[in-house]
């Protein structure tokens, strides 16, 4: 019963994704149809992305309150209502609506992903994580692929109405999807003490909290959020570059790669769902590490000017490397205690928030001066850099172990979370 609410709560996640990347489409032609300024459009993506920092800040204080159930329901809810906000505005409050919805956008979608991501240890069963992870991320990929492919032909035969009208749809669908889940579920607010607080009541900032007890989710975090500067890079680049290839139809290759990226993505979670069931392990943070420099290194070949096949077969490499980065992190930092996953979570969030959007203004910048490739070099070698940190410091962390085994503790009394040498290896 809890795994049918799983894949029922992950098909109405699906279902909100698809509208998410079919309006990321929409929304931006229609600031530039309204507006008629190219700096509108990139103020738009700015303001939900600073929704989505200050959210990421806010979402373990706001868990800590409220249950995750009911978090997700309203970030779908409140969503939905802002679309009908700017279905229904008139002219002259039309561009206000559309600030608005950014900034709803923004914050509720962080909420939902943090209050989903911390959550999954309470809806399924223990050694299901990965699992639970890879089924969430091969419905997200889905989703963009139908929403990427499909955004042209709603948004030309249909309009814009119409597309706003489906996406708040989707969301509602979800806010049904979590409508069944059960009543209540453990987290830091059901949960006994706050780690972050202590016997008198005094409170320090739980992610820091969070970070100081777990030095290698520290680590995680960081290299995420760098990537998350590096993604940046291609996400800017790649009109750009489409451009370069065919001045007459730059639409082909932007799309030809998104798909194929997506189609790696989804593969790669059938792939590590059967590795999880006949193995019995996890990904774990080595395979982070090694995905991040694997992915970083396949973007960069991407704008290399490699003949169309060859590049394809990248572009496929960087959605399966990127679908092994995404699942291992998360199932990671799910290992925390629930009064540390959500600080965890949080300040995930905000991290990738901050390195995206700081990423995006330097990048547009470093654009008008050098070439794709060179800026896209640049920002995920910084990436590659600091996973090769990350993985050294894991298999560190791995050859130390059996040098410690004289003097661990009794079996049964030693720590297997993050913090620990063992939580760390794969």
């Amino acid at each position: 019963m809890k795994e049918r609410r799983y894949r029922l709560l992950v098909t109405g996640y699906a279902i909100s994704s698809y509208g998410t990347y079919l309006n990321l489409v929409a929304l931006n032609l229609y600031v530039y149809a309204v507006t008629d300024r190219a700096l509108a459009v990139g103020v738009f993506m700015a303001v939900r992305l600073a929704a989505g920092f200050l959210a990421g800040l806010g979402a373990a204080a706001l868990l800590s309150r409220w249950a995750a159930k009911p978090v997700m329901l309203w970030a779908n809810v409140v969503q939905a209502g802002a679309l009908l906000l700017l279905v229904c505005a008139p002219d002259g409050l039309r561009t206000a609506a559309l600030f608005l919805v950014s900034a709803v956008a923004g914050a509720s979608g962080t909420f939902f992903l943090v209050a989903f991501r911390s959550s999954i240890p309470d809806m399924v069963d223990e050694g299901r994580h990965t699992w639970a992870n890879s089924l969430m991320v091969s419905g997200r990929s889905a989703a963009m692929v139908v929403g990427f492919a499909s955004s042209g032909v709603v948004v030309s035969l249909l309009g814009y109405t119409a597309a706003f009208l489906v996406d708040m749809a989707t969301f509602l669908v979800c806010a049904a999807a979590v409508a069944l889940l059960p009543p209540a579920m453990r987290g830091e607010r059901d949960g006994g003490e706050d780690p972050a607080g202590d016997s008198r009541g005094r409170r320090a900032p739980g992610a820091l909290v969070a970070l100081g007890a777990a030095p290698v989710v520290a680590l995680m975090v960081a290299l995420r959020g760098v990537d998350a500067l590096g993604s940046s890079s291609h996400n800017a680049a790649l009109p750009v570059y489409s451009t370069q290839l065919d001045a007459g139809r730059p639409a082909v290759f932007v799309s030809v790669f998104w798909c194929t990226w997506a189609l790696g993505n989804v593969l790669v979670q059938q792939v590590l769902q059967r590795y999880v069931k006949r193995s019995g392990r996890s990904v774990g943070a080595l395979g982070f590490g090694l995905g991040t420099i694997m992915m970083s290194a396949a973007f960069v070949l991407a704008f290399a000017g490699l003949p169309w096949p060859v590049t394809v077969s990248v572009a496929l490499l960087a959605g399966a490397a990127d679908g092994v980065t995404e699942v291992s992190y998360s199932s990671h930092l799910q290992t925390l205690p629930a009064g540390l996953r959500t600080h965890a979570f949080g300040l995930s969030a905000t991290v990738e928030n901050l390195g995206f959007g700081v990423g995006m203004i330097v990048v547009a910048a470093a654009l008008d001066a050098f070439s794709p490739l060179s800026v896209v070099g640049a920002a995920h070698g910084a990436a590659i850099a600091v996973a090769v940190v990350f993985v050294a410091r894991v298999l560190r962390q791995r050859r130390a172990r059996p040098a410690r085994s004289a003097d661990d503790p009794p079996r049964g009394t030693r720590e297997t979370g993050p913090s620990s040498p063992a939580g760390a290896a794969p």
